[in-house]
């Protein structure tokens, strides 16, 4: 995957226009609207391809999965008109030339289609729940086990789905999440990552707005993922730097000196190494950058990205780091702006 853009060149500085963004709009203007569940009938309906009709999204919920679809993600689907929605919405609008408004209004609806039934069945498989694993408490005992996998169904599912396990909760209602077997159907969201249909020229952090923005040599935007951001603002690297290496399922190396805010970090004093899964502190992927120490990885919290809460690095969630990953380039610039 360390290869640069199929055609052209790039220079460093080329001029990429990104969505005006006003991040504290987005985040505080509109309170978060609960998500309407559909009824029995309506989700039997969603998941039937013969009977299906592409049509400009509706609600909340079908605008969150028709932009997931096409790259720009609003972060975990959860029908909740929350900010990571609206910037979402925002890149879409900003891309087909909309006005900006960060809301699912009229022109956005018309432009903004769902294609394919919106559900899909997931059947739990004896293999899915082979995988799960309690997860150590301590440091100590997650880098004796195994591997870091899921903990209970309910988390591999909405994972899988790109969903908001209170989402998946609400579609089956019925689902002793306690006690799943093998054979059982879940109802899920139908979304799947888009095409890699070209590399990417570069990659934009924003900072204030908590996203990571992927352009093409065309200065095309092929993706749009909201990104948690370091806790304190001295953690924050601010311009030009380069994708250094690009790991999927990687281990994790524990380095006590890097959590001094950690009494038990403070009493092994040594490394340690976790092994993989998706509950690995930076996921299923590993982008490092050549500023030592940082990179962007994915998280085994995916209903918190979009906060400021790491120690430095970005965080995405684990799908859209996956994504991103067969987007980039060893090489390839990310641009951290304020």
């Amino acid at each position: 995957m360390s290869v640069p853009p199929t055609s052209g060149s790039f220079s460093g500085q080329q001029a990429v226009t990104s969505p005006p963004v006003n991040a504290s709009f987005a985040r505080t203007n509109h309170p978060p609207t609960r998500i309407t569940v559909p009824s029995p009938s309506d989700i039997a309906s969603g998941t039937n391809l013969a009977n299906f009709i592409p049509h400009p999204v509706q609600n909340v919920f079908e605008g969150q999965l028709a932009l997931a679809r096409i790259g720009i993600s609003p972060g975990s689907l959860d029908g909740v008109a929350g900010s990571k929605t609206r910037l979402a919405l925002i890149a879409f609008q900003f891309k087909e030339a909309l006005p900006v408004t960060g809301a699912l209004d009229p022109s956005t609806r018309s432009r903004l289609l769902l294609v394919s039934p919106p559900f899909t069945n997931y059947t739990v498989t004896a293999d899915d729940l082979a995988r799960l694993r309690p997860l150590g408490k301590s440091w100590l005992e997650k880098s004796k086990q195994d591997r870091l996998d899921y903990e209970t169904i309910l988390e591999l599912v909405a994972e899988k789905a790109q969903s908001h396990p209170d989402l998946i909760r609400q579609l089956n209602p019925s689902v002793n999440w306690t006690n799943v077997e093998a054979g059982t159907f879940i109802t899920v969201p139908n979304v799947e990552r888009p095409l890699v249909r070209e590399k990417a020229a570069l990659a934009r952090i924003h900072l204030e707005a908590r996203t990571l923005q992927v352009f093409g040599e065309s200065t095309n935007l092929l993706a749009h993922f909201p990104c948690s951001i370091a806790a304190f603002a001295e953690k924050r690297p601010v311009g030009e730097l380069h994708v250094a290496t690009i790991a999927l399922n990687p281990n994790y190396t524990f380095d006590p000196d890097n959590f001094p805010e950690s009494a038990e970090a403070r009493e092994l004093n040594r490394k340690l190494v976790l092994p993989p899964g998706p509950n690995n502190p930076v996921g299923t992927v590993w982008i490092g950058l050549d500023k030592p120490g940082y990179g962007i990885h994915g998280t085994p919290r995916p209903e918190q990205v979009g906060r400021a809460e790491s120690h430095g690095c970005f965080r995405l969630t684990n799908w859209n780091a996956e994504f991103f990953a067969h987007l980039v380039w060893v090489g390839m610039p990310v641009f951290v702006e304020p």
